[in-house]
């Protein structure tokens, strides 16, 4: 669907934007006719897809690249946008760190922290503040299906997706009231390569993971209707709404564990 220019533009930012889902937003951002500030740690890889996306959209780009769980994030990206009318922000970077929660070494359990909680918070409070000022605009954040209910030997990742999630819900409402829309993508089962760090067999999988163009397309939908959270995939929402929560979390964290158990990390 087609983005709104004014409303969501005329540029957007997308952290993560290098692969997966963060690529398949900007694909779609780039198809809207919104310009991009690209944003993830593989700058030549982003250099590729913003000309490949100026060559056939005629929209214009930027890279930052940058390790979101380093401590400073704010330097970079605010040297690349205070210049820019920035109307959309993606908060996507992310990846799981897997494996039992006393075999990792507290510089890696801060390093996801900053990944999953502090980036996006530091995000969201500089530009939330400009998109107010703007009286429009919007707000993605990516959290992840099953997080809430705790998931074992990827405890710090799972926590992080909830912190995400909770702040999520909590600022539509107050943001709501400025303009901005702001919406929470729970991911479900999205053919990525998180799948494979997660040491989990994609025939295997009780629901066969979708695109990340098409969780893409549902997240962006849900954020032009301005609704708090939206969990991609239909089979995902319909098990949500007939099976008890008890019992997906348990089905999540039996799938977590036999993908570690592949992964040697159980």
């Amino acid at each position: 669907m087609a983005l709104d220019a004014h409303r969501f533009g005329p540029w957007a930012l997308v952290t993560g934007s290098s692969s997966g889902i963060g690529e398949a937003f900007a694909r779609k951002l780039a198809a809207s006719g919104l310009n991009l500030v690209l944003v993830a740690r593989r700058g030549p890889v982003l250099e590729k897809l913003g000309a490949q996306l100026q060559a056939k959209f005629g929209i214009d780009y930027r890279v930052v690249a940058l390790d979101l769980a380093s401590d400073d994030i704010l330097t970079p990206i605010r040297a690349a946008t205070d210049d820019i009318d920035v109307g959309l922000v993606i908060s996507n970077a992310g990846g799981p760190l897997p494996g039992a929660f006393l075999s990792q070494s507290a510089d890696a359990l801060f390093g996801q922290v900053r990944l999953d909680v502090t980036s996006p918070l530091q995000l969201i409070h500089h530009f939330g503040a400009k998109l107010a000022a703007r009286g429009r605009g919007g707000l993605i954040l990516v959290s992840a299906m099953g997080a809430t209910g705790g998931l074992p030997l990827v405890a710090v990742t799972s926590a992080g997706k909830s912190f995400v999630e909770s702040l999520g819900r909590s600022l539509h409402g107050e943001f709501t009231q400025l303009g901005v829309s702001t919406t929470v993508l729970i991911v479900g089962p999205t053919d990525t390569r998180v799948i494979d760090m997660m040491g989990l067999d994609r025939a295997r999988m009780p629901i066969k993971p979708q695109s990340a163009d098409a969780t893409a397309a549902e997240a962006l939908a849900a954020l032009v209707a301005n609704r708090p959270t939206h969990l991609s995939g239909r089979i995902n929402r319909l098990v949500h709404r007939l099976v008890p929560a008890a019992l997906t979390t348990r089905m999540a964290r039996s799938m977590v564990e036999q993908g570690m158990a592949a992964l040697g990390r159980a």
